[in-house]
């Protein structure tokens, strides 16, 4: 399985609540570019995966968009999750070779450093709006073997 991870972009300061924050224009701006980057790299996913958090939710819909997905909302991507959580619940998708996950920091920085192997999760820096491949053909730690990991700002 190869896994793109999709930190959500550039959201409003907390309003209301943490989970109600939505993109700012900046972060719209950030989202439509990774929709073109990933629709001219080839980079079509076969499922994207979201946090129910508001901009995360707003990113994997604006990307979706571009490459002719439908986001499915998850609740195990929103803020606190462990990278156990994640090699369960994305071995239920097994039959997709291709999957987006978009969601958030530190959770996905931890899931990479633990797929990578990398003891430190501090060592992993992953930016608002950036993708970050990893193929995992098995999901459990140590498995994975980075493939690439590009900021907005690169696209």
């Amino acid at each position: 399985m190869l896994i793109h991870f999709l930190r959500h972009a550039e959201a409003e300061d907390e309003v209301d609540s943490d989970f109600n924050r939505r993109l700012t224009t900046k972060g719209l701006e950030q989202a439509e570019k990774v929709g073109k980057f990933c629709v001219r790299s080839g980079l079509i996913p076969d499922v994207i995966l979201s946090s129910p958090v508001l901009r995360a939710r707003q990113t994997a819909e604006i990307v979706g968009q571009a490459t002719g997905s439908t986001p499915v909302i998850e609740d195990w991507l929103a803020c606190g999750m462990e990278p156990e959580m994640l090699y369960k619940k994305l071995s239920t998708h097994s039959e997709h070779e291709t999957v987006f996950l978009v969601g958030h920091e530190p959770d996905f920085s931890c899931a990479i450093s633990s797929l990578l192997g990398v003891s430190d999760p501090s060592a992993i820096l992953i930016r608002k709006a950036s993708v970050t491949a990893v193929d995992a053909p098995w999901l459990e730690a140590g498995a994975g073997r980075l493939q690439f990991s590009i900021p907005a700002r690169l696209m």
